[in-house]
């Protein structure tokens, strides 16, 4: 199972959570910056539901995958 990371840092100004070089909005407080992120952290490991899906690859073939609704990562906040 994979770990998926977010990690409160100060942005634009004032403080957003990252997570594999994506920057969340701008919160105006650390405070508000670290329980938005605590929210996708969770929600990250909501189990959703099992579904196929299709996408195009990196040589422009298309794939067809079942995804498990409940295949979720773990997660964890660095503040």
């Amino acid at each position: 199972m994979s770990t998926v990371s977010y990690q409160v840092v100060e942005h634009d100004g004032g403080w957003a959570y990252t997570f594999d070089g994506v920057y969340s909005e701008t919160f105006a407080s650390h405070a508000a910056a670290l329980a938005a992120a605590k929210r996708a952290a969770a929600e990250q490991r909501t189990p959703g539901e099992t579904a196929e899906i299709e996408y195009e690859t990196e040589k422009g073939k298309w794939k067809v995958e079942r995804a498990a609704g409940d295949d979720r990562p773990s997660t964890k906040v660095i503040d």
